[in-house]
């Protein structure tokens, strides 16, 4: 009887101890979305006007802040009529300049989200 209780208080800590880290890496990614926040001096809509003005006929399908090769970037991926390319479109979000415009093939963007669910799937484990 007793090697059944401690296997169960085993057993309910490791699922304690796994809803905890989950919820912390939630909080650990909203803190540091937070901190690059307060170190943007470009809104995300401003940024949006610079990043269409280079693609005007395009629709934001996704909009993220990161640092990205030690910048600090608003990175735009911009859907195109009559094609299923995207293009990336990288704002300095601390000057407000052009960074970078790369067009991305559908074959380049599941490479990525394969890379994305990968490096997500190890960050868990």
């Amino acid at each position: 009887m007793s090697m059944k209780l401690s296997f169960c208080c085993l057993l309910a800590a490791g699922l304690v101890a796994g809803c905890e880290s989950e919820c912390c890496k939630g909080q650990h990614k909203e803190h540091h979305q937070a901190k690059l926040q307060a170190q943007a001096k470009i809104s995300e809509a401003d940024a949006r006007v610079t990043a269409l003005a280079k693609v005007p006929d395009g629709t934001i399908k996704e909009a993220e802040l990161e640092k990205e090769k030690g910048k600090l970037i608003w990175s735009f991926d911009i859907a195109r009529p009559g094609t299923k390319d995207i293009t990336e479109v990288n704002v300095n979000a601390v000057t407000g300049e052009i960074v970078a415009v790369d067009v991305e093939t559908a074959k380049d963007q599941a490479k990525e989200k394969d890379e994305d669910e990968r490096k997500e799937k190890k960050d868990k484990d």
